[in-house]
């Protein structure tokens, strides 16, 4: 890819919740995420739509908090992480990888609270670089209007496992 151009997205069919779900190791209620809007090797775009539901699972007493929307763009991460996975081996479908976030940086949240958003959030990450054990992603989550409701940088590790509970 050259300096200043978009890369290419990739022809595959728009993934529902379902097939997110699939791909990710989220389920049920926590996953966030309703549909796969495009992605290429590079990028992922996503959309939701549960963050104004009362029941939602990271809610609290004061509403569904802007910093959620890390939780949001964490998994478009995951899910891109799957479907390069996929696209390196189409004829294996691979399980989800365990990952966790390792920081956030320069974090920059425009709202307070997401539930108060009208419309669908629009959640953006872009791998900036990484390997098979880390990566770096810039994530946006922004609101139908086009409006940037959270912003920042994540370092995702993969396959580490977490000590376990004593």
């Amino acid at each position: 890819m050259t300096h200043g151009s978009t890369p290419a997205l990739v022809a595959v069919p728009l993934l529902d919740r379902a097939g997110i779900a699939r791909r990710i190791p989220h389920h049920g209620r926590m996953c966030l995420l309703d549909a796969l809007c495009a992605w290429s090797p590079e990028t992922v775009h996503c959309s939701a739509s549960d963050h104004r539901d009362p029941g939602h699972p990271m809610r609290t007493a004061s509403g569904l908090l802007a910093p959620c929307a890390i939780e949001y763009a964490a998994q478009a991460m995951a899910l891109h992480g799957g479907l390069v996975a996929e696209a390196r081996s189409p004829d294996v479908a691979p399980d989800p990888r365990p990952g966790f976030i390792a920081s956030v940086r320069s974090v920059r949240l425009q709202v307070s609270r997401l539930d108060d958003v009208a419309g669908d959030l629009q959640v953006h990450a872009t791998r900036l670089s990484g390997d098979d054990r880390q990566v770096l992603y810039a994530f946006r989550v922004a609101a139908d209007d086009g409006r940037t409701l959270a912003e920042g940088r994540a370092v995702v590790v993969l396959d580490t496992p977490l000590p376990a509970a004593t």
